[in-house]
């Protein structure tokens, strides 16, 4: 369970944050994305304020952005796949805009959301052949756009 603090803590707190951060507290656009992201994954009664005061608590230095999966699930009582797709989207449109500010706060490397794939090849292998093993370089050059273009006449 995250601490609580009291008035004075989190105001003192909050006078010495960057100001990228106070203003991301108090921003209308915080607001509208917490809304949007609990309304969009059916979340709604109390339980949005409650999402909302740990995004502050992210912001404010005092709750670390990779245990806010973990509190939502514990505090809330949201299922691990809900928490996980409410903790990625507040990651997105919340905290991946002030990213560097946040790294700087709590000293850590915030990672990107999902790592990129390898595009599967396009074609099926025929049943029963052994599978073509391709480099990742050949996998490259094999789904490049070919940017050259003839004037039609």
């Amino acid at each position: 369970m995250p601490k609580e603090y009291s008035k004075e803590e989190l105001w003192n707190l909050y006078k010495k944050l960057p100001e990228e951060l106070k203003e991301a507290i108090f921003s209308e656009a915080t607001a509208d994305n917490i809304f949007n992201i609990c309304t969009r994954n059916e979340i709604e009664d109390d339980r949005i304020s409650e999402i909302a005061r740990y995004v502050g608590r992210v912001l404010m230095g005092v709750l670390p952005p990779d245990e806010v999966q973990k509190t939502l699930e514990k505090e809330l009582g949201l299922k691990i796949d809900l928490a996980k797709k409410v903790t990625q989207e507040i990651s997105r449109f919340i905290f991946y805009p002030i990213k560097p500010v946040l790294e700087e706060l709590y000293k850590i490397e915030i990672a990107p959301l999902t790592k990129p794939s390898v595009v599967p090849p396009t074609t099926k292998p025929l049943e029963g052949a052994p599978p073509i093993e391709v480099s990742p370089e050949e996998e490259i050059e094999r789904t490049k756009e070919d940017i050259y273009r003839e004037t039609i006449e």
